[in-house]
């Protein structure tokens, strides 16, 4: 079909375009255009459409509100409802979703200038050969226009299966007679009707699912999921008396957008093989439709990929001479190949691929392959264009005249001939019959022969990969179950072995507690032991124990310093009284002499000699000391004892010599403070 003819509707197409206002706020107008098809004998409706051959369509114009508009898609129940944008009639998707399901059985809501990323209506209009301006009326007229030739995507938010309900019409609950014979003879007509309705499935040839509630004389309801819209169902809503037809289609998702007529555009593809196989897809206008990449897929797979995503008309690749792989592909879609005089260079190929986000290497060099081919063909390409009649599908040209290396004449003939355009695009003149006899045109029938050849290798081919297709979906399918046991297998093994560490951990940590606890206990035991040791020495009942002998507690220190003396006292104590035994107590200073004085000692015994400054602090604070030597000193183990008499006579030996000491010192000082009163004098 040509994108600019009008084939068989046989109700009207309205275009709608929005003429003053907003749909989000107040009153809004629209310039409606109606296509209505007239006999062909209509010369006055034919003037009024030149430019468009097939049935004739007489145009009214008419600028209404959103109100009016929606009672004329009631009264007229056009085929088509055709604008630029669908949310020109709806707020947002919900109000978008209640138009649809307003509108009648068999009237469409049709974009015109693509899905979801609409394309503006002055390009759709100028490819596909409709007048336009840029005024609403003019608009709202290429829009039904372009709607008419099968251009552009139905919006949808339903889907093609419609739930047919019969049910009661009435509560069960009330009755003018016996509440069981009036209840039993609802279900029963709700039954009777059911069966009728299955029946008008059934003849229409139409697929369905039943779902019956029985109930007492018969069926509450029954429902029927009905594989049709419902304009091809025999069965219309209703409700009469005991019984009631509601009809509803299923609700999609969300909004979606189905082209009105399948195309397949012309492309240029690049191809990068090797271990990695990489695919670029490129429209003659330089889209870039798709990108692909895969080390599993085989030749079956990516030529499927390729045929899903349009007609190569030329095969590229970005070395010198062409890889066998892509040359495979290119005799496959019999596309015309192009290489380049040397390997693209690296930076030449990211720089042509730089507005144009690619997974790895291979995707870049087959896009860069695929648009140094479209580079390389630009001019050609535009000298097409510019000889191609405006109803005519350029890129359908192009490709006749890249791939078979005819003339621009030759291919729009051709064309002409066929009575298409190729499969898509822009509409043809129509000017010539098809199937002409004359002899002239042997060699395009020849043309047409061979063409239809490669379509049925291509629909041969397009079986193959069908069935290979089912076969891997099989497959697929397989290892899914396969890959969803293997998973859950898996995540039961990864909860043991995560509970299995874990108790491991906790095992580790209790067991070194454990063995912390008892290296704890064995110090406190023998810590124990030596504090009692030192009890029996420190009490006044020791002598019981001793049997009499006159001993008493010694506590050593292995040196005279801070550290030595703080684990002294950290260890067994030093308190008021106590004898301390240094020893080792050569190299004190100041700060190990005034921290023992602070444990005020009863006697220091000292291995050793004193140093100058400890012995001055030690005597200050009255703290006896006298060799070790003096006290017969017993070590058992870390602790000691010595005889109470020897240390009393060591204390008064000390004290003898203090007092010596201190008149030593005192006759010092009067010694020289007559010095200095002396030196004083004149």
């Amino acid at each position: 079909m040509t994108a600019g003819t009008i084939r068989a509707l046989d109700r009207p197409v309205f275009g709608v375009d929005v003429q003053s206002g907003d749909v989000r706020g107040d009153a809004p107008s629209y310039a409606l255009v109606t296509l209505t098809p007239v006999d062909e004998d209509d010369e006055e409706a034919a003037a009024e459409l030149p430019d468009v051959e097939g049935p004739i369509a007489r145009i009214d114009r008419d600028v209404v509100s959103l109100r009016k508009l929606l009672r004329l898609i009631d009264d007229r129940e056009p085929a088509r409802i055709a604008t630029d944008n669908a949310y020109e009639l709806a707020a947002d998707k919900g109000e978008l979703v209640q138009l649809l399901r307003s509108l009648p059985d068999g009237t469409r809501l049709v974009q015109v200038t693509g899905a979801e990323r609409p394309e503006p209506l002055s390009r759709v209009a100028s490819r596909h050969g409709i007048p336009y301006e840029s005024d609403p009326m003019a608009e709202a007229e290429a829009s039904a226009r372009l709607a008419a030739a099968n251009v552009g995507h139905e919006v949808s938010a339903f889907t093609d299966e419609t739930t047919v309900k019969v049910a009661r019409g009435r509560s069960t609950g009330k009755g003018g007679w016996s509440q069981d014979r009036y209840t039993r003879r609802i279900h029963g007509n709700v039954k009777k009707r059911s069966r009728e309705v299955e029946s008008e499935l059934r003849s229409a040839n139409l697929e369905y699912d039943r779902d019956v509630t029985e109930k007492y004389g018969g069926y509450a309801n029954a429902v029927f999921t009905v594989e049709a819209r419902p304009e091809d169902i025999p069965v219309s809503s209703s409700r009469a008396g005991d019984v009631r037809v509601e009809i509803e289609r299923e609700r999609r998702d969300g909004i979606e957008f189905d082209p009105l007529v399948e195309r397949r555009d012309h492309v240029i593809v690049g191809i990068d093989p090797g271990t990695t196989t990489a695919v670029a897809v490129v429209g003659f206008d330089g889209t870039v439709h798709d990108v692909h990449s895969t080390r599993t897929a085989d030749s079956g797979d990516i030529t499927e990929w390729i045929v899903e995503r349009g007609r190569p008309a030329i095969v590229a690749a970005d070395v010198e001479p062409m890889p066998e792989t892509v040359e495979k592909f290119r005799r496959s879609f019999d596309a015309a190949g192009w290489i380049p005089e040397t390997d693209l260079p690296v930076d030449e190929k990211l720089h042509r691929t730089r507005e144009v986000d690619t997974d790895d290497d291979h995707q870049r060099d087959a896009l860069a392959a695929a648009l140094f081919a479209l580079d390389d063909h630009a001019d050609q390409f535009e000298r097409i264009a510019e000889k191609t009649p405006p109803r005519i599908d350029r890129d359908a040209v192009i490709a006749r005249v890249v791939g078979d290396e005819r003339s621009v004449e030759s291919a729009i003939a051709d064309l002409r001939d066929d009575g298409s355009n190729d499969g898509g695009g822009s509409g043809g003149n129509g000017g010539e019959e098809a199937g002409s006899d004359e002899p002239d045109r042997t060699e395009e029938e020849r043309e047409i022969r061979r063409l239809r050849d490669r379509v049925d290798r291509l629909e041969g081919h397009v079986d193959d990969l069908t069935d290979k297709l089912e076969a891997r979906d099989d497959r697929i399918e397989e290892l899914e179950g396969e890959l969803t046991e293997a998973k859950r297998e898996e995540r039961i093994e990864a909860r043991e072995r995560r509970s299995v560490s874990r108790l491991e951990r906790e095992t580790d940590r209790l067991e070194r507690e454990r063995d912390e606890a008892r290296e704890r206990v064995d110090e406190l035991e023998e810590k124990l032991e030596r504090l009692k040791a030192l009890w029996k020495l420190d009490h006044s009942d020791f002598a019981d124990v001793a049997a009499g002998r006159d001993l008493l507690a010694v506590k050593p220190v292995d040196q005279f310093t801070l550290d030595a003396i703080e684990t002294a006292d950290r260890e067994y104590g030093l308190a008021p009284g106590d004898v301390v035994y240094l020893r080792d107590a050569s190299g004190a200073g100041r700060r190990s002499a005034r921290r023992l004085a602070e444990t005020e000692p009863r006697l220091v015994l000292r291995e050793g000699n004193l140093s100058d400054a400890a012995d001055a602090v030690l005597f200050d604070a009255s703290i006896p000391v006298a060799p070790a030597e003096q006290v017969t000193i017993q070590e058992v183990d870390e602790l000691a004892v010595a005889r109470e008499s020897e240390v009393e006579a060591a204390i008064d030996d000390w004290e003898r010599r203090a007092e010596a000491r201190e008149r030593e010192r005192n006759a010092e000082m009067v010694d020289q403070i007559i010095s200095e009163h002396r030196a004083d004098r004149p």
